[in-house]
């Protein structure tokens, strides 16, 4: 079993609230890490019908079988659990008490809120990341990552990417939708998705995508906030220190894991990469995922920004920690050129920031003597300490 990266926080907030919800999309590990971690605990899963009755119609008599606490999978499939839960861990001072887990981030959040704001700590767990997988299953290209991605599945059981892929589009992501927004025509939620993922790293525009899908801005609007909750996608938000008052403000559209843009624009083959044109997308897909993996794992205190001014200059990552802020270039090519470097450095320039970092598809390293430091995306994790 991969040691998960995440473990040593998982059990540094176990011990100091008295519930932990893990959440994360489905297949990302959730179930094996909290059975692994908290194996003295009952577990129980309410995907199981008779579990997920039983909690319904008597929370109460449910809960009570747990006095010491317990783990409970999936736990967004009954809600109004929260507010028995509440109940139950204001009357003990024990911690650790609960360990729930979750795919809908939307719908956890919405009861947490209300019920247990205070009393909960959060761990996002995302597929595997390009640290985890080092030392187990051999670094493979940048493309054939692109093409695989990093859901377990895909690792432990050696399974069929371009089978499991589209087969888990079609089954969880799909069932999910359903869960939280009743959507009839599944075929119109397929061409935006597959719209979404020709956007993968471009600027979020909801009225053209609204008049390509044939919808309403809401509706678009709604189902960006679905495939958010549900841990398909994520929006990177603009740099909000306006330097020069031209910045833009719509936030940039990536997906947490590169293999379902490729299931979902049809690449099937690591070649087809090559000379596809979206390449530099879906590497710059494949980069910014790891440094959320990076930020969610182990520097939780980093934020995470883009940033471009409306003259067209760009700055792919700007990660701000309470102790630096530091520009992240992404580039695909595998040879290093000068002008790579122009906007990194006019942002340098401009915030008074001292080092900038410039990620490429190639291997050679260098730190050069502007303060900008250049390595490949295999070494994106060890690079990725900015100084805590």
């Amino acid at each position: 079993m991969i040691t998960r990266t995440a473990e040593e926080r998982l059990v540094r907030l176990y011990k100091t609230f008295k519930v932990l919800a893990v959440t994360g999309p489905r297949q990302s590990g959730k179930t094996t890490l909290v059975k692994k971690v908290f194996s003295d605990k009952p577990y129980v899963n309410l995907e199981n019908p008779d579990v997920r009755r039983f909690s319904v119609d008597d929370p109460r008599g449910f809960l009570s079988q747990f006095p010491d606490g317990a783990v409970l999978d999936e736990v967004q499939r009954n809600p109004d659990l929260f507010s028995y839960l509440q109940e139950i861990v204001d009357n003990s001072s024990q911690r650790g008490q609960f360990v729930l887990t979750g795919s809908n981030n939307f719908l956890l959040n919405e009861k947490i809120s209300q019920s247990l704001a205070g009393r909960v700590a959060y761990l996002n767990l995302l597929p595997f990341s390009l640290k985890e997988i080092k030392g187990s299953y051999p670094v493979k290209t940048e493309n054939e990552h692109i093409l695989q991605g990093f859901y377990p599945p895909l690792y432990d059981q050696g399974l069929p990417y371009e089978e499991w892929v589209p087969n888990y589009i079609r089954t969880y992501i799909e069932r999910d939708v359903r869960q939280i927004k009743n959507i009839s025509d599944l075929l119109v939620f397929e061409r935006f998705m597959r719209l979404l993922a020709g956007r993968t790293g471009q600027e979020l525009n909801y009225t053209s995508l609204s008049v390509e899908v044939g919808v309403d801005v809401k509706t678009i609007q709604s189902w960006i906030g679905i495939l958010e909750s549900s841990y398909i996608i994520f929006l990177l938000r603009p740099y909000y220190k306006n330097f020069n008052k031209t910045i833009v403000k719509r936030p940039k559209l990536y997906f947490y894991d590169s293999a379902i843009v490729c299931s979902l624009l049809q690449i099937k083959k690591p070649e087809h990469i090559v000379n596809h044109p979206l390449r530099g997308a879906l590497f710059e897909c494949l980069v910014m995922s790891e440094v959320i993996k990076y930020q969610a794992n182990e520097q939780n205190d980093m934020q995470v920004y883009f940033w471009r001014d409306k003259t067209g200059r760009e700055v792919d990552i700007i990660a701000e920690t309470p102790l630096v802020t530091t520009p992240i270039e992404i580039k695909a090519g595998k040879t290093v050129q000068q002008v790579f470097f122009k906007h990194v450095k006019y942002w340098m320039e401009l915030s008074g920031s001292s080092k900038g970092k410039f990620v490429y598809a190639g291997e050679a390293q260098q730190n050069r003597s502007d303060g900008t430091e250049v390595f490949s995306w295999k070494h994106i994790h060890e690079k990725l300490d900015l100084g805590r």
